[in-house]
């Protein structure tokens, strides 16, 4: 109940904040690090930025604890480890280029 309840959460902030074209990766079984993996488009590093803030403000005040955060603002992919949920948050360009999804949905 806690992966699916801390998933559901972190969709609905980025679906709040306006986080474009979500996806959300089930990657039991395929990794040992994590459970699922949740892509989200921004519009800008700020925005980027500002997804992964609220997200991480908001878990903390369910009482999940972040694990940590690799990038920042002038990065164009910014990665928040909630534990069983890791969340991409990448430029369209970047995601573009890195293709997460074909990656991991094989």
């Amino acid at each position: 109940m806690y992966t699916e309840a801390l998933l559901k959460l972190v969709q609905t902030v980025l679906d709040d904040r306006k986080g474009q074209d979500i996806v959300t990766m089930d990657v039991r079984g395929k990794t040992s690090f994590t459970d699922y993996m949740v892509l989200v488009t921004g519009t800008s590093d700020r925005h980027l930025k500002s997804l992964c803030s609220y997200v991480e403000e908001k878990v903390k005040e369910e009482g999940f604890k972040p694990l940590g955060t690799e990038g920042d603002l002038g990065s164009d992919w910014i990665l928040l480890d909630l534990g069983d949920v890791i969340v991409h948050a990448m430029t369209a360009q970047a995601r573009e280029y890195y293709q997460l999804e074909k990656l991991w949905m094989v």
